[in-house]
Parts: C-alpha cells; structure tokens; sequence
C-alpha cells in the first residue's frame, strides 16, 4: 500500500512504454516487505538533467537508466562506480545521502545467462552487433571473462572506436570493429553473437541477413525481450542454434540493481516468479 513513507524508485529512458522493469521491482518490493514504488519516466533528452536532479528533489531511492542515456547521464552524477567508469555507462543510481552514485548491471547480468547455460567464456570468438551503452558494459564483462576476441558491428565509427579501445587497452582481449553488414564468412570464426540494438524490438525485423546459413555450434543472443522470439533468435533456432532470450539478462541486471538500492541479497525463486509474471504479461 502506498503511503507518506513509500519511496520511489524510476526508470528513464525512450522509450519506456513497453518496459517489463516495473513488474521485476514491485514484485521485490512486495516480497522483501520494501516501502517502494517503481515507475517509468520517458524523458527528452533536453530534460535528462533536470530529471536526475529530480531524484535528489523527490528523495528517490534511485532508479534504472536505460535507452538513450545510459552514457549521456554519467555527466550529471557525484560519484561512478569503478567498473561503471570504465564501461563509460550507466544503468543504475542510487541515491545515498542526497549524492546520486553511478553503477552498471547490464554486463554481469548478461554474462550471467550465459553462465547459467554452462557455457564456458574463455578463449571464445565474440561477435557483438550495436555498439551502445548495453554493448559497453556486456564488452567489458565478456573481457574480464577472457575471451579471446571481441568484433563490434555497428552502423557508425566512433562508438565502436572508443568500445574497442576500452577493450585494447585494459584487457588481453583483442577488439575490433567493422561497419559492414554482418555476412555468412564473417560468422565462420564466432562462437557467440549477440545483438545489443533494439532493432527486433515489438517488429519483425532482423539486425542480420536471415538468409545467413551460419555454422552449427554458433549460440545466439538477444538482448531484446519484447517480443519473447524475436526475429534474429527465430533464424538462430530455425537453424537449429542454441539461444539465450532477452528476458534473462533483464531479470539478472534488476535483481542486481534491487540489490543495489537495498543492500539485500535476491535468490534464483526470484528469478523463477518474475519468469511467470513475465511469461503471463504475453499472454
């Protein structure tokens, strides 16, 4: 119930409408008894500022940041998380103390699905399409992780540039970038491609050629969570790929975020439930 005590806690983004993050976080409130609520707030870009200095106006307990600021809203907070620093983006903020601290669960939270799967990251060929603040942050974690090689596919240089000389510059891992259409040869040597870019989000379309035949032990994954199958994971299972869905990541970066706000620690009936309240929202 809410009531004078109830804290707030938002999401900032555009678009936001379709977001599932409201449903992961009341549901925490409820369980761990927490006084909170949790809202979206579609945000123009010429009011981001005003809308973080709003979480210090309004005494939010913090919130999620998510596209197209997870970058451009580093600028506007007292203090970043280390790891947060160097992946250049930010997806959570707490607010402790009226001082709004910066943090990242995108990357660990994406690399947890895979790790859940049993898939072994070290020495592996990585292609990733997008170059955002997503791809930052799943870049850095896949790094930290040892895989061999990151190509970064993406229709523009300079974020692509930059992500590969984070990468270059602080791990073992080589990076690299290209700005052509991803095409079957280039497929031939990746053992994971994921898809960063919201392009498959509530459409059909498909930020690879479909047409692609690609080698058989490719796994395939997509960050996007609406729809459930997007276009990409249905070429990847029509091919008979293993694949990794959207909503896993989502679950796995909120529950950290939660964790983050309320120093407490979540657990995998957690990630179960919010599966169910997940799958029953499609119906």
């Amino acid at each position: 119930m809410i009531n004078s005590k109830t804290k707030l806690i938002g999401l900032f983004g555009q678009p936001i409408s379709q977001s599932f993050s409201p449903s992961i976080h009341n549901y925490l409130s409820k369980k761990y008894k927490k006084d909170n609520v949790y809202m979206c707030f579609e945000i123009e870009k010429n009011n981001l500022k005003d809308g973080v200095n709003g979480i210090k106006v309004f005494n939010m307990k913090g919130c999620n940041v998510t596209i197209p600021y997870k970058v451009d809203v580093i600028k506007y907070l007292d203090e970043v998380d280390k790891s947060a620093l160097l992946i250049g983006a930010v997806n959570t903020i707490k607010n402790k103390d009226n001082k709004l601290i910066g943090y990242n669960t995108d990357g660990i939270g994406f690399v947890k699905c895979l790790l859940d799967e049993g898939y072994d990251l070290k020495n592996k060929n990585i292609m990733i399409l997008g170059a955002g603040g997503a791809c930052r942050s799943i870049a850095v974690e896949l790094a930290n992780k040892e895989v061999a090689t990151l190509e970064i596919r993406n229709r523009s240089e300079k974020n692509a540039k930059e992500i590969s000389r984070i990468i270059n510059s602080n791990f073992s891992t080589k990076a690299t970038y290209s700005l052509s259409p991803v095409e079957k040869k280039d497929l031939d040597n990746i053992d994971i491609l994921i898809n960063t870019t919201p392009v498959g989000m509530n459409s059909m379309e498909c930020p690879i050629n479909p047409l692609i035949k690609p080698h058989e032990n490719l796994i395939v994954c997509d960050i996007v969570y609406k729809p459930h199958q997007t276009k990409l994971l249905t070429w990847a299972m029509e091919n008979n790929l293993k694949v990794i869905y959207g909503i896993n990541m989502l679950i796995n970066q909120g529950l950290l975020a939660y964790e983050i706000w309320e120093d407490i620690k979540t657990n995998e009936e957690d990630v179960e439930e919010i599966k169910k309240i997940y799958f029953n929202s499609l119906k």
